[in-house]
């Protein structure tokens, strides 16, 4: 009898998939401008081809075989950027020093200034010294968009500098001028610094070499010697360096460079009246809704088109509450790199669900953060929390529809 009821129940099973759509028990592709890991439209052939590949290298999780350590934090690019997101409170990054009265020392030579937290056998991981007093958690950012964020020219982000305060809005915004390595092609000349939580990283090539040194433990042709331990120098690593290639360090760096934004979400009436209101109150001064790529040399698709990233890629002073007395180029303890708002719709759902905002993740509460914002910030927090509770709800929505 048992063995009869099988084809009985295959029939039901038929019988009631015809009611059900296919969707209930298939997967399908996510649509564009969903999610944070989707290619920028208009790539040629060999663009996307590197895409797929840097693409593979960003996930790829190192072994001690192949280099990870003898120090670091992260196996892989990814585990700090789950789904090219924000990163999880979790996989927190810990940056220190020593602040003197605004004199900093970044303790090169006692691990400074990341603090890698996982080490090979053999080894022990390191510690923040005791006399450390600048102590900066940090989340890894979201990692699209960062082509467009290097194809913005110097110029059109130095026009909204305003480091005097000329028009006494009381907000002085200014760039971070960094030097680029002497391993860098580029002009030997102070640039505007745009990667990073404190604006002091100028090129994503860069900004890769560095992830893959000081995260991972991996060495380059760029940054050839081992990050080293401050008790134990560089042993403990047999692997030859460098760790990757060339090539896959390219691969990275152009997976990076062609990642879309996503789309903004649903423009409701609500959503538009808090968008008026985010301008009103003086958001949008530091929170530039967009800025314009110049001519591109090679990638048409960041080639002079609008980048609604929200910010103004330069420092602002954020008061006590948010300050963590780390000097990073000519940041100071208390300035930040304004933090581009694209994708706040999506966060959560690269997070587990729960959203985690700020620079270290201190809370998913879109209202905490804007009472977070302090210094040059504290006069538009004001305005918003005189707002009604109808405007107040609308800028939210405007928020999360980015």
């Amino acid at each position: 009898m048992l063995q009869r009821s099988y084809p009985l129940l295959f029939v039901i099973f038929l019988f009631v998939a015809g009611f059900v759509s296919c969707d209930t028990f298939l997967t399908k592709e996510p649509e564009l401008g969903e999610t944070f890991d989707q290619p920028l439209h208009g790539l040629t052939r060999a663009q996307q081809l590197a895409f797929a590949r840097g693409d593979e290298a960003f996930g790829k999780v190192f072994s001690i075989r192949e280099g990870l350590g003898p120090i670091f934090n992260q196996a892989s690019c990814e585990s700090c950027h789950s789904g090219d997101g924000k990163g999880h409170p979790r996989t927190n990054l810990i940056r220190f020093g020593r602040n003197v009265g605004g004199a900093f020392d970044p303790l090169y030579d006692e691990g400074g200034p990341q603090l890698q937290e996982r080490s090979i056998p053999g080894l022990v991981p390191e510690t923040i010294p005791a006399h450390a007093n600048a102590i900066s958690i940090r989340s890894g950012p979201v990692v699209f968009g960062l082509g467009l964020l290097e194809a913005i020219p110097d110029s059109v982000i130095l026009r909204h500098a305003d480091p005097t305060d000329r028009n006494n809005d009381g907000i002085s915004g200014r760039p971070n001028m960094v030097m680029p390595p002497d391993w860098l092609d580029v002009p030997r000349r102070p640039h505007v610094g745009r990667f990073g939580r404190k604006a002091s990283v100028a090129f994503l090539l860069q900004q890769v070499v560095n992830a893959y040194h000081q995260d991972m433990g991996i060495t380059s042709e760029f940054l050839p010697t081992e990050n080293p331990h401050p008790q134990y120098g560089t042993l403990g690593d047999d692997v030859p360096d460098p760790e990757i290639s060339r090539a896959t360090i390219e691969d990275v760096v152009a997976y990076l460079r062609l990642l879309a934004p996503p789309k903004r979400g649903p423009i409701t009436p609500q959503v538009e009246r808090g968008e008026r209101v985010f301008t009103q109150i003086g958001c949008a001064t530091c929170h530039v809704p967009s800025m314009k790529t110049g001519k591109h040399p090679t990638i048409v698709a960041l080639s002079e088109v609008e980048v609604p990233l929200y910010s103004d890629l330069l420092l602002h002073d954020m008061g006590p509450q948010l300050a963590d007395a780390v000097v990073e180029g000519e940041a100071s303890g208390s300035e930040w790199r304004t933090t581009p708002l694209w994708g706040l719709r999506l966060l959560a759902d690269h997070l587990g669900g729960t959203p985690f905002y700020l620079h270290d993740g201190r809370t998913s509460d879109l209202r905490e953060v804007i009472q977070f914002h302090g210094g040059e910030a504290a006069q538009t927090r004001l305005r918003f929390f005189a707002l009604s509770k109808e405007d107040q709800e609308a800028l939210l929505a405007f928020l999360l529809s980015l």
